[in-house]
């Protein structure tokens, strides 16, 4: 057991805790395993996180100051921002392909989608939205009796306060000016960004503004705190080497935790939960499953044949499979940044600056689900979105992406954004919020597979690669 890869271990570790969630449920011991096993899950995404921030700051401060010149660090940054966009245009589109080829919402009876449709309609109505397909269910005379049926149930429904949360979050940043982003970028007190992961975009702002200041101050000045960040940031590497020395276990405890939290004793609940929603969960999977085993491995092949198709997976599967079991990139950033660096052979200063970046801004899992989820649910309400709504899709899945908390579930208010684009009902998350949390542990192992791949691409441009 202590010869295998450390991936392996922790593969054996998720699959043990699928079964024993599952066997648990069967012998009505799942309380057990809420109370007694997923606290340790809990614990192991706490010390990643613990980790993950003060690693940022210091990586990149790190790694900025360690460049040369401050020219080349803004070569690097237009690569870094410029690979990002399109790998998540990329994955917006590859989103709309599936789901328009496949058409997951019109695989539902002709009678619920009609249903749906009235109910939009007269939320379109009420909300004083335009219906841009031309259809108008509610104008029809011989539908007269079903509008009435669907508006007193619609009047007596009641949103789930889970769904009224992020609503209330998306408002928020609805009614936020075009340059807000710039002004949330930009910290006021660098302490409260670094206790707070969804600030990370702060946490980089102020990093790359301390490195390139260090580049500004002459090097007998700037020399010992170069020397002392440089040594700090090794000790958080090595807290990364220590915290993984438990991750199977800590992997069991988490899955175990997770599995029993949906279940309960009644292990068919999970399977029902999947089969109401099994055809969008199939085709988000398979536009994941594309980006992840197709995509990334073809473009790294493009730019090092060294690497290989079955070597990435090696060398970066221990990254991906915490990906899957934490669902939260910035947790998983510290062991992205050692598979990177040790296994890759990406040097530090480029990995420390382009992953970190990654986290933040690169979400391509979760743009791509995005597409697939509002596409999907227009489909199940019987809209048909025009190709102008499409592209605002592509284009503000990709913007929404930006800052996007690295954190479990952060897109589904990032969807509620864009579902409010074209003009759709902003509450519909709620239809596919109960399978929101293992479809986003897919969607985030495609985003650190992004951040890997892009920081391998800017490594090797810029001839940053060990031998």
């Amino acid at each position: 057991m202590k010869k295998l890869p450390i991936h392996i271990k922790i593969l054996i570790g998720l699959v043990a805790g699928i079964i024993w969630a599952i066997l648990s449920a069967h012998l009505g011991l799942s309380t057990f395993n809420v109370q007694w096993i997923k606290p340790f899950g809990t614990i192991f995404i706490n010390l990643l996180k613990l980790i993950a921030v003060p690693l940022v700051l210091f990586s990149i401060i790190a790694g900025v100051a360690s460049l040369s010149d401050i020219s080349r660090l803004g070569r690097m940054g237009a690569k870094t921002l410029t690979a990002y966009l399109i790998t998540t245009f990329i994955a917006v589109a590859v989103g709309l392909l599936v789901v328009n080829i496949y058409s997951p919402g019109e695989r539902v009876a002709e009678e619920t989608r009609i249903d749906n449709r009235i109910s939009y309609e007269l939320w379109a109505e009420r909300e004083n939205v335009e219906l841009k397909d031309g259809k108008c269910f509610v104008c029809d005379e011989e539908m007269a009796q079903r509008v009435a049926e669907v508006r007193h149930r619609v009047s007596q429904e009641e949103i789930d306060p889970a769904v009224l949360e992020k609503l209330k979050t998306a408002s928020q940043r609805k009614d936020e000016g075009p340059m807000q982003f710039l002004v949330d970028m930009v910290p006021s007190n660098i302490f409260v960004s670094l206790n707070d992961n969804g600030l990370m975009l702060q946490v980089i702002f102020f990093a790359i503004f301390f490195g390139v200041t260090l580049l500004m101050v002459p090097p007998k000045k700037s020399e010992p705190v170069i020397a002392f960040i440089t040594s700090i940031n090794e000790v958080f590497l090595k807290m990364v080497e220590v915290v993984m020395r438990g991750a199977p276990f800590f992997v069991f405890a988490l899955l175990a935790g997770i599995i029993s939290d949906m279940a309960g004793d009644d292990p068919s609940k999970v399977i029902e939960i999947f089969k109401g929603l099994a055809h969008y969960s199939l085709i988000l999977v398979i536009g994941l499953a594309f980006m992840v085993f197709a995509f990334y491995p073809v473009v790294l092949t493009m730019v090092s044949k060294k690497i290989g198709y079955k070597g990435f997976f090696k060398k970066f599967g221990a990254a991906q499979l915490l990906a899957f079991t934490t669902s939260s990139s910035a947790a998983t950033l510290p062991v992205t940044m050692e598979c990177v660096t040790k296994n890759l052979k990406i040097s530090k200063k480029t990995a420390n600056f382009v992953l970190p970046i990654g986290a933040t801004v690169n979400m391509d899992g979760t743009s791509l689900y995005q597409a697939v989820a509002v596409v999907f649910l227009a489909q199940f309400h019987m809209v048909d979105l025009t190709i102008g709504q499409q592209l605002t899709i592509v284009l503000t899945a990709t913007l929404a992406s930006i800052g996007s908390a690295a954190v479990p579930s952060a897109g589904l208010v990032m969807m509620i954004l864009v579902l409010q684009s074209v003009g759709l009902n902003p509450a519909w998350i709620g239809l596919i919020m109960p399978v929101d949390r293992p479809l986003d542990m897919c969607r985030t192992v495609v985003n650190v597979t992004g951040d890997a791949t892009v920081a391998t691409i800017v490594g090797y441009s810029e001839g940053d690669v060990e031998q």
